[in-house]
């Protein structure tokens, strides 16, 4: 009798558990080529500072471009599950052409470069689509259960994915690794297809509805805010993870493999991060748990232009600034996806979404370009510095908002679930 109450209550529930192995599953060949794709550009192809910068940017230019169109299409045409089924098909097919091209010996960097933008503006639609679809799955009572289940399956991609990535690229070679990425959308999917929500309707005849989600974000201090600190944030740890695998490999010295592996034991953090997060938004409150998670997660990045030395030294300090850079940023991630499933309403999700994304992901390709630039200018170790102090100021824009005092339902309770069910139902008979 003992043995189901070992499985999360969410996992034993059919469309849910479906839900998560597509995403586990995605999440895992992604963590592949976080590894494969760099490693394309630096081995295959001989990119310098400026051209990783050009390639990191590529994979997310496309949110500054498409994201707040996207949440607006998305939220008018509803659907949202066979909008994510369609975007995982396409990205399957797009890196595939890569083995392809190298198998071809026709492998070029403007591939590359289109190759990630058409990946990432799939990515983008799949993205504000997937709030919607998460919260038509999971009652508002257990949101953080359901992000830390997500995100959990996330932190177990760090450890295993970087690793067979690293492994797979000295094995096969890097282009030839990104195909285990294509893979992995098949895989989710697959499992997508199997799932039937009862999701909310689009709304063709909706106005303003490109606006919309900006002027949400506008006028609620909670998600502004979050914005603000997340932007910042990800602007700077973009500046650092555009020039990492490049510092690593020709100044550090760390051949692709160990580097891998390296990166996947540090991830074993985000698997802490994961089971610690449940915990603390019990005990603070999400919105201090989404604080502490933004000063967690930028702070030991410091650990890796610090590292010299023995290749003891140097390998410690690039696993301590994983380890525990993984525990800050699944604590950030699981809190703040809980907290905009509580305050975001379902008929405007897709497009404060897709505005959210614009802007928060919309600094990426930013940072990547400054990554870039400052590399080359000042060099590379000086621009990993400016990264880490940087990104550590970002909690800043939380503490003047009302965030840290955010607070979720009890757990024990359903009345916030049924409240909004009932809503939803008017919704959907009006």
């Amino acid at each position: 009798m003992k043995a189901p109450g070992r499985v999360p209550e969410l996992l034993r529930q059919r469309e849910f558990r479906r839900y998560w192995s597509a995403q586990t599953i995605s999440m895992f060949g992604d963590q592949v080529s976080s590894v494969a794709i760099p490693y394309t550009g630096i081995l295959a192809l001989h990119a310098d500072a400026a051209e990783m910068g050009f390639l990191t940017a590529a994979i997310w230019l496309p949110s500054l471009i498409f994201a707040l169109h996207a949440g607006a299409w998305a939220d008018r045409f509803g659907h949202r599950r066979i909008l994510m089924i369609t975007a995982d098909l396409g990205r399957a097919g797009l890196l595939a052409l890569i083995p392809v091209a190298a198998l071809l010996h026709t492998l070029a960097l403007w591939q590359l470069y289109a190759v990630a933008f058409a990946v990432g503006t799939l990515s983008v639609l799949f993205t504000v689509c997937d709030p919607a679809l998460f919260v038509a799955l999971v009652p508002s009572q257990r949101y953080v259960a359901g992000q830390s289940l997500v995100y959990g399956s996330r932190a177990f991609s760090f450890v295993g994915g970087p690793s067979l990535g690293g492994i797979l690229v000295q094995l096969l070679t890097a282009p030839f690794a990104v195909a285990a990425d294509a893979l992995s959308f098949l895989g989710s999917a697959f499992f997508l297809s199997r799932i039937r929500p009862a999701e909310l309707p689009g709304d063709p005849d909706s106005h303003g509805s490109l606006s919309a989600g900006v002027r949400f974000i506008a006028h609620s201090r909670v998600v502004r805010s979050s914005l603000g600190a997340a932007a910042f944030i990800n602007f700077f740890s973009f500046v650092f993870v555009t020039l990492f695998a490049l510092y690593a490999t020709r100044y550090l010295h760390v051949r692709p493999g160990v580097l891998g592996v390296v990166l996947g034991a540090g991830a074993v953090g985000g698997v802490l991060g994961a089971l610690v997060t449940r915990r603390l938004a019990r005990r603070l409150g999400v919105g201090w748990t989404f604080v502490a998670g933004c000063v967690l997660f930028p702070a030991p990045l410091a650990l890796v232009p610090l590292a010299s030395g023995p290749r003891v030294i140097i390998i410690g300090a690039l696993f301590g600034s994983e380890f525990f850079s993984g525990v800050g940023v699944m604590i950030l991630d699981i809190s703040i996806g809980s907290i905009f499933a509580a305050v975001i309403p379902d008929q405007l999700r897709s497009r404060v979404t897709g505005a959210f994304q614009a802007v928060n992901y919309g600094t990426r390709p930013a940072g990547s370009l400054v990554a870039g630039a400052l590399g080359t200018i000042i060099g590379i170790r000086p621009t990993l510095w400016i990264a880490a102090l940087g990104g550590l100021t970002g909690f800043l824009w939380l503490l003047p908002s009302p965030l840290p005092g955010f607070r979720l339902p009890p757990e024990n309770t359903s009345e916030a679930f049924s409240v909004k069910k009932e809503k939803s139902d008017i919704r959907t008979h009006e």
